[in-house]
């Protein structure tokens, strides 16, 4: 296949995988570790720009080589072990108090961005419910899709309602 330029949609350092974008090409692109190991890096961060020459292959496209990477255009990566001790206490403080699990369905999410909004179905006031990637993270949930059922634990925060632990109710949007 010719080469083609894509985003990076997510890439998990841990699991030595993501996922690439592309206006040119239908679907997303598998991105492995193993492949970025010529340009000295075992990942890439949310948004870089990667040039690859992909191949179709029985379970969908995989970057099977990478030409370019561009980070200019990677978005700003927040350290994840690095989190101020008032930023972990108000977690635990939002956590502490948070209500039961609840039925709620996802507004929409942005990956990209790191957060996204969840609506309570047996609510009809109309909050929106934030909620944050690493909550998603943290639930080990790749992805989050409008229309998605979940069930979350929610508690006021200063700037409305925050989704403070989710997890899948087992059903699919549509």
């Amino acid at each position: 296949m010719a080469p083609i330029t894509g985003r990076v949609k997510w890439f998990d350092a841990t699991r030595g995988f993501g996922f690439l974008v592309s206006d040119e090409i239908e679907g997303d692109i598998l991105l492995h570790f193993s492949v970025l190991r010529d340009h000295g890096r075992r990942s890439v961060p949310e948004g870089a720009t990667v040039e690859c020459v992909p191949v179709r292959l029985e379970r969908g496209l995989q970057a099977k080589r990478v030409l370019s990477i561009d980070l200019s255009t990677a978005l700003p990566q927040a350290p994840r072990s690095a989190m101020p001790a008032g930023e972990r206490s108000n977690r635990k403080a939002l956590a502490d108090a948070a209500g039961a699990f609840e039925p709620v369905e996802v507004k929409w999410f942005n990956r990209v961005r790191g957060y996204g909004f969840l609506m309570r179905i047996e609510d009809d006031s109309g909050a929106d419910v934030f909620v944050h990637m690493e909550t998603v993270r943290d639930a080990h949930l790749n992805e989050l899709q409008p229309g998605q059922r979940l069930r979350a634990r929610i508690a006021p925060s200063g700037k409305g309602l925050t989704a403070v632990e989710i997890q899948s109710d087992g059903h699919s949007p549509g």
